[in-house]
C-alpha cells in the first residue's frame, strides 16, 4: 500500500506538531478546532510549517491534489471546463473528458455544478485534482455537504474511486462513519496526534479517553482498579486487566451503547457484571432503539430492532443488563482527562 510519512510543526494559526503515516485512504479524525484543516493546508503549502514532506516547495510545485470543503468549483464553468482549468497545452478538453470518464461522469461533462448532485460535484473536484497527477490527495471534510440519506453510498463510491487510482489520500473529518471506511485511521487531539492504526484496531481499543469519546463511546467512567476488575460507583465489575493497570490505581472504563446487553428473563442469569434497574427512556433511532438505563450505574444503550421486537421493552420497566467483560475497555487516566481541551 502506497504511503507517505508526515512530520510537521506548525506555529500559527494554531500551534501543533503532527507525526503520522498516510497509508492508502487515510482519515484524520478530530473535533472542530483541533487543527485538522490547518494541517491539511500546511501540506498543500497554504500555511507555513516546518517538516516533511514538501518542506521547501511552493504550493504550485507540490504534487498535491486538494479538495477543499466547499470544493471550489467555478459555477459559470461546465464540469469539463472545471476539470480542464489546471491543465496546460493542447488537447485540454480531451484530457478533461478522459478524467471525467475515470470518475464516471462523462455524460455530465456539459453540466454546470448547480445541475449536479453533491456526490457528482465531489467527483468533478476529484477529477480536477487528478488532473495534476498528484502524489497525494487531500480532502477537507468530504461528508459536510452531503445529503444524510445518500451520504454512505456517495462516500463508498468516492473512496472506491480513490483506491482505484492508487494515490495515497488524507481526508480530515469529525465523522466516525468516514473513519470506518479508511485503510488507516489517525486520531487528532488539540495540538497532537493521539493514536493511529488500522480502523478496526483503533475503534476497538482506543488508547485514551479522548479517543474513545471521539469514536462514539457514550458510556465513559472514571474507575478504581481492583484485583481482576474495577470499582465503578461502588459496583465491582470483572474484566481482564491490561498490563499497565495496578490495583488501587485510577483509570477510565468505556463501553459502547450497543454492547450494553439486556438480559432475557427466560435465560439463566449471567454470572458476573449484572446490574438491575429501570429503563428510563426508549425511542426509535433508525433501525435501532436508543435507551437510558438507571441503576447502580446510569448507562446509554442501543438495541437492534430484532432485540426490541423480541423483548418488547417500554419506558419505566424494570430490567437487568449485563456488561460482558470482553466488551469493557480500560484506558489509563484520571477523572479530569475528559474535560474539554
Amino acid at each position: 500500500m502506497a504511503g507517505v510519512e508526515v512530520h510537521y510543526r506548525i506555529r500559527r494559526p494554531i500551534p501543533l506538531e503532527a507525526h503520522f503515516q498516510i497509508r492508502g485512504f487515510t482519515v484524520l479524525l478530530g473535533e472542530s478546532g483541533v487543527g485538522k484543516t490547518t494541517l491539511l493546508k500546511a501540506l498543500a503549502g497554504l500555511v507555513p510549517a516546518e517538516g516533511e514532506p514538501y518542506r521547501h516547495l511552493p504550493p504550485e510545485r507540490r504534487p498535491i491534489g486538494y479538495l477543499p470543503q466547499d470544493l471550489a468549483l467555478f459555477p459559470h464553468m461546465t464540469a469539463w471546463e472545471n476539470v480542464a482549468f489546471p491543465l496546460k497545452g493542447p488537447g485540454r478538453k480531451e484530457r478533461a473528458l478522459a478524467l471525467l470518464g475515470r470518475v464516471g461522469l462523462l455524460e455530465h461533462a456539459e453540466k454546470r455544478p448547480q445541475a449536479l448532485s453533491g456526490g457528482q460535484r465531489q467527483r468533478v473536484a476529484l477529477a480536477r485534482a487528478l488532473a495534476r497527477e498528484p502524489e497525494l490527495l487531500l480532502l477537507d471534510e468530504p461528508t459536510s455537504a452531503l445529503d444524510p440519506l445518500t451520504k454512505g453510498q456517495v462516500l463508498a463510491e468516492l473512496v472506491a474511486l480513490i483506491r482505484r487510482e492508487g494515490v495515497p489520500a488524507l481526508a480530515v473529518s469529525h465523522d466516525p462513519d468516514l473513519a470506518r471506511m479508511a485503510d488507516w485511521l489517525v486520531v487528532m487531539g488539540r495540538g497532537r496526534i493521539l493514536q493511529e492504526g488500522p480502523p478496526a484496531e483503533v475503534l476497538a481499543r482506543p488508547q485514551e479517553v479522548a479517543v474513545a469519546r471521539l469514536l462514539g463511546y457514550e458510556n465513559l467512567f472514571p474507575v478504581r482498579v481492583l484485583e481482576g476488575g474495577v470499582e465503578l460507583q461502588g459496583v465491582a465489575l470483572r474484566l481482564p486487566l491490561p498490563p499497565w493497570a495496578r490495583p488501587g490505581g485510577r483509570a477510565w472504563l468505556g463501553v459502547r451503547a450497543e454492547e450494553v446487553l439486556v438480559v432475557r428473563e427466560d435465560r439463566p442469569l449471567p454470572p458476573e457484571n449484572l446490574l438491575e434497574g429501570v429503563l428510563e427512556s426508549l425511542y426509535p433511532e433508525g433501525l435501532a432503539y436508543r435507551g437510558r438505563f438507571l441503576g447502580p450505574v446510569a448507562l446509554s444503550l442501543l438495541l437492534p430492532r430484532h432485540v426490541q421486537e423480541r423483548l418488547r421493552l417500554s419506558p419505566g420497566q424494570r430490567i437487568r443488563v449485563v456488561l460482558k467483560p470482553r466488551y469493557l475497555h480500560l484506558m489509563p487516566g484520571q477523572a479530569e482527562d475528559l474535560l474539554p481541551g
